[in-house]
């Protein structure tokens, strides 16, 4: 019985530390080191140096933030300011192998004059207590104080679609505080 009870404790224990980990709006949060496109280690850059836009996509949800994207490109925010970061899910991104999905990044990289990271294990969704990622694409605003300002599971390309003036009103918002 006691081992039982010493059990139940420890669940109990977890279950409140990860629930007090979750992220929200109003969370600070850390820089995480994930990869880059060619698997080598990588931490999110201008995190705590500007306003950043996380996007982070497994690839059957890959296209559900496009137009949010697509609204913050066409806005041309300041660079001095403001950083979007595409991270691939690669936990999430079953039945493609992980090489393939980083040579599909590589691509995009060179095409956009970007740069794309890639989480092969759930190092984001664990250190930020993201939850469930799985067939969503998760974006999340974060001010130059590195403190949470949006936070959504975009579940669709129209859902996508519906959030682009929160997102916009948020980042105008936040860059608006940067001197």
């Amino acid at each position: 019985m006691k081992k039982f009870v010493g059990l139940t404790v420890v669940v109990i224990l977890f279950a409140v530390v990860a629930v007090a980990f979750a992220i929200g709006v109003g969370s600070r949060v850390g820089n995480v080191q994930v990869r880059n496109s060619n698997n080598q280690p990588a931490w999110i850059p201008d995190l705590g140096n500007k306003v950043v836009t996380v996007f982070y996509n497994d690839t059957t949800a890959a296209d559900f933030t496009d137009p949010i994207a697509t609204a913050i490109k066409n806005k041309n925010y300041p660079e001095s300011k403001y950083r979007g970061q595409g991270i691939a899910n690669l936990a999430d991104s079953r039945g493609i192998p992980n090489f393939i999905i980083r040579g599909i990044v590589r691509r995009k990289e060179a095409q956009y004059d970007t740069k794309i990271l890639t989480d092969p294990d759930y190092l984001l969704k664990n250190a930020w207590g993201l939850g469930d990622c799985n067939d969503k694409g998760v974006v999340i605003v974060i001010g130059k104080d590195r403190v949470v300002r949006y936070f959504n599971k975009i579940t669709s390309v129209a859902h996508g679609k519906a959030e682009v003036a929160r997102v916009l009103a948020v980042v105008e918002a936040e860059i608006a505080k940067i001197k």
